[in-house]
């Protein structure tokens, strides 16, 4: 199997250290457009489509193999030994956080630092635990993405984008929600709403910076504050705004995060951002 064309990967930048970004769940890489240029000149720039998501292979996105965030973690290994890279900077979106801290676990060896931008290891409430939802709300998700896909997309986007002032954004996240395959989408919502990492946290030997946003309706600030007392290395930055995408709402913001965590002087300024 071509690795590089089940996941669609794409290299950019320069540098002898690599930047690993993965999207989250119902979009691709092309998420990253605001915020990876502006790492170029300081790394060799990766990035690539999940199995299901994007230009990835569609065939290649088996449900019994991919019924965990773990299979996920698999591939983006696979991809980093494939192009020889160790010591990378994993930046995972939303549940791509988990998957980047599985593949620290796994190969620590291969990521030398974790940036987690909106992440969560449990989106449902448990007992000292608060994740956001309750299993009623995940079942009404569910069955909302089961009965009318494209319905669920239209009416979900604006909530996750967090923006009604600057609609274009919801506009362009229900877009790519919409160019997914209904089938894995639902599937993976389920892998992704239904899985609990919390276990995993403290395994993590790989710094970290995690990336919270003030007002996020799908991970809010308790979990952000979770995760900074399990990573053993971690570093939480509140970022004020709101939303589950700074990297599309709050571009700047996250970039000036991520330079400051990499001990990169200040970024140039960016008209796009």
């Amino acid at each position: 199997m071509d690795v590089l064309r089940r996941n669609n990967v794409t290299v950019s930048g320069a540098g002898t250290q690599a930047m690993v970004l993965v999207h989250g769940f119902g979009c691709d890489q092309h998420m990253w457009r605001l915020v990876a240029p502006a790492f170029e000149a300081h790394y060799r720039v990766v990035l690539l489509d999940l199995v299901g998501a994007g230009q990835s292979e569609l065939a290649a996105y088996e449900p019994a193999h991919y019924n965990t965030l773990a299979a996920h973690a698999a591939d983006v290994l696979q991809v980093l030994a494939t192009l020889n890279l160790h010591d990378v900077v994993f930046v995972g979106h939303s549940v791509s956080a988990m998957i980047g801290v599985l593949a620290a676990i796994a190969e620590p060896a291969r990521i030398g630092r974790l940036v987690l931008v909106a992440p969560s290891p449990r989106y449902l409430n448990d007992a000292g635990y608060t994740g956001g939802f309750e299993p009623a709300d995940i079942d009404e998700l569910l069955q909302a993405m089961d009965s009318n896909y494209l319905g669920w997309s239209g009416a979900i986007t604006p909530v996750i984008m967090g923006h009604p002032e600057r609609p274009e954004l919801s506009a362009e996240l229900n877009n790519s929600f919409c160019r997914t395959d209904p089938t894995i989408a639902r599937h993976f919502a389920r892998v992704t709403f239904l899985a609990d990492n919390r276990a995993d946290l403290p395994l993590v030997s790989t710094p970290a910076l995690i990336l919270q946003c003030a007002h996020d309706a799908l991970a809010p600030l308790a979990v952000g504050y979770y995760l900074q007392q399990h990573l053993p290395a971690a570093e939480l930055v509140i970022l004020d705004t709101s939303g589950h995408c700074p990297h599309l709402s709050a571009p700047q913001a996250t970039v000036a995060a991520m330079f400051h965590f990499l001990g990169l002087a200040a970024p140039p300024p960016d008209e796009r951002r």
